[in-house]
């Protein structure tokens, strides 16, 4: 490589900007988005930036080795037909990390639960005196960890993004958790989705091992085909073979063996206990020992905005699943209470909501709120009572309301945030914030 074009200068553009500057690769940048920060940024580091609709992208991609989009750019975008018409190669940051660094790698990808399965990896790693760094999806970009001498293995948060345009990712052990629609708006299609998904084991090694939820049906199908490689399954029920993950008598079994019983789980509703399984069977193959396993799964109570428990006012529990920004994700969460009064909806991805009813036998009232209100309303309508908030004040005035003791209000909006909030993350802190000035008031906030 001698230039490379990186289309979308957020955390991760940046950061491989700065890797291939640092290995003499020229690089031109490109952002739908040109903000004063940028500008100086790439002045900084003698970067040229480009907004794609005022420039000839054709001719900025002659000379160029490749192109490096950032998680997120739509596959719809510009610049794919571009590099295609001019012969030049899409490839990922996995790509360049893999290629400049040989220590091992474990991946984790999956619509829901990938952030929680790949912290206990790394804790079970950890608590098992080997040196683990959570990369990829994360708040660190692995072209960037790499520079740590100290890891011993890289637990990558493998997004659809990243393994879709990814050329020769091969990883040591590669964990597929679930499948469900999501990133409609930005994939092609639900196909396509797909298909990137199931890139984590496209390039798989003798040696290696794929993990896959033999309860979820895309996942299973895939790892059917598999031909190169070790597989190893997890489930809810007991194990099926000598190298099947589940539970037997109420306790955890992986392969031969006994980890934990469900009543020591830190959390134990039904995708904590298949989040579980996934991690140890990923961990213990590159050493983790059972008992840092079973130790890290006692402990583990759970992430910030996923199922997190918030407070209990009136004999109500208020839980923040801000962190479900599919119906599939929303599904889950549901499963895992028997009353419940629901916060959900924002801004819609191009889903279907059908997933969720399900569960509605579980639903006494449904808070409709953000752009997607109306989706939500139509989608419940006829099955639970759903009034409309227009703020997240007026909603949890609603459904506390609504809610009886012994209930849960459940904000998992089964949407992304980006009506009212910045992030998922800013949309949970608003709703713990208004639950706990109520706890201590004792009035709407």
């Amino acid at each position: 490589m001698r230039r490379m074009m990186v289309m979308g200068m957020g955390i991760t553009g940046r950061a491989v900007t700065t890797a291939l500057q640092r290995r003499d690769i020229d690089v031109i940048a490109l952002d739908d988005r040109i903000s004063d920060d940028l500008l100086s940024w790439t002045a900084d580091h003698g970067v040229s930036v480009h907004a794609p609709a005022t420039v000839d992208i054709a001719a900025l991609l002659r000379g160029v080795d490749g192109v490096l989009p950032a998680p997120g750019v739509p596959d719809h975008h510009p610049i794919f037909g571009a590099a295609a018409e001019a012969g030049v190669p899409v490839m990922s940051e996995f790509d360049l990390a893999a290629g400049w660094d040989d220590r091992p790698v474990v991946a984790v990808t999956g619509t829901d639960g990938k952030t929680t399965v790949v912290t206990l990896i790394e804790r079970m790693l950890e608590h098992s005196g080997i040196a683990a760094r959570a990369v990829g999806n994360t708040d660190t970009p692995w072209v960037e960890a790499i520079d740590d001498p100290t890891t011993d293995v890289f637990v990558v948060e493998a997004s659809s993004f990243r393994l879709g345009h990814s050329q020769h990712f091969s990883p040591a052990v590669g964990t597929w958790l679930n499948f469900g629609p999501d990133h409609l708006d930005a994939h092609r299609d639900l196909a396509a989705y797909e298909t990137a998904k199931a890139a984590i084991w496209r390039e798989l090694q003798p040696g290696a091992l794929a993990v896959a939820n033999r309860d979820d049906p895309v996942v299973a199908r895939h790892a059917n085909t598999l031909v190169a490689g070790d597989t190893e399954t997890f489930g809810a029920g007991a194990p099926t073979t000598a190298v099947d993950h589940g539970v037997v008598d109420g306790v955890l079994v992986s392969g031969t063996h006994e980890l934990v019983a469900i009543d020591e789980l830190g959390r134990a509703m039904p995708h904590d206990i298949l989040n579980g399984l996934a991690a140890s069977a990923t961990a213990m193959r590159v050493g983790a020992t059972p008992d840092s396993v079973a130790h890290v799964l006692r402990s583990f109570t759970g992430l910030e905005h996923r199922v997190e428990f918030i407070a209990e006012i009136d004999g109500v529990r208020y839980i923040n699943d801000s962190k479900a920004t599919t119906p599939h994700a929303a599904a889950a969460a549901l499963g895992g209470f028997d009353s419940i009064v629901l916060l959900a909806g924002g801004k819609n991805k191009g889903l279907a909501f059908d997933n969720m009813l399900a569960h509605i036998d579980r639903i006494t009232h449904v808070v409709a709120i953000g752009d997607a209100a109306t989706d939500i309303e139509s989608a419940f309508a006829g099955r639970a009572p759903v009034t409309i908030a227009t703020s997240m004040h007026e909603a949890i005035s609603q459904a506390a309301k609504a809610a009886s003791p012994g209930d849960v209000v459940l904000l998992s909006p089964a949407c992304a945030s980006f009506d009212w909030y910045r992030s998922y993350a800013h949309r949970g802190q608003d709703f713990a914030r208004i639950v706990r000035a109520r706890l201590t008031q004792g009035t709407p906030s």
